[in-house]
């Protein structure tokens, strides 16, 4: 246990938990093998014989690996986690302020949903609008971090993302009505 504790204890960086590049496009495949890479080491069920105080070490690395994989799977934490390592607060309790635009856009989709509850079409149409949006905005995302360096654009674009997001759930939820 003690080799395990001396190569992933005190690790506050997702990436090199699992010896990853740290960039927002990510290989899933590469964060799955790796995650279970780490558990398989560390995981409290290949520890069952060890003294009491190994036994707490592993829970806390494993509990560490599951929440490293959790933010790191999902591309708006992750990019979250990235503008916060980088020195960017996000700002998501305090800054609401959103584009023109992007506001126009949600109230509109708002108001489509509310004309639309009833048509399994016209609901499909508006999910396609909406994950296309959310594909794009990713995208930028990832030229934001990976190619321009700029987490304080990631960040704007990641809260728009949490609105969608948000959205996203109210249209799902209408749609398996």
């Amino acid at each position: 246990m003690s080799v395990v504790v001396a190569n992933l204890s005190g690790f506050d960086d997702y990436f090199a938990l699992f010896q990853l590049k740290p960039q927002f496009k990510i290989d899933r495949q590469a964060l799955e093998s790796a995650y279970l890479t780490v558990q398989q080491k560390v995981h409290p069920d290949m520890h069952a014989q060890a003294s009491d105080s190994d036994k707490r070490v592993s829970m806390q690395l494993s509990a560490l690996a599951n929440s490293a994989y959790r933010t790191l799977m999902n591309p708006i934490q992750r990019g979250l986690y990235m503008c916060a390592r980088n020195g960017v607060d996000p700002q998501l309790e305090t800054n609401t302020a959103m584009p023109a635009q992007f506001l126009m856009q949600q109230m509109k989709w708002r108001e489509t949903l509310d004309d639309v509850r009833d048509q399994p079409s016209e609901l499909d149409q508006l999910y396609k609008e909406v994950e296309q949006t959310r594909a794009n905005l990713l995208k930028e995302v990832e030229l934001a971090i990976d190619e321009a360096n700029d987490f304080e654009l990631a960040a704007k674009q990641l809260r728009a993302l949490l609105f969608i997001d948000k959205f996203s759930v109210e249209l799902e939820d209408a749609i398996s009505a």
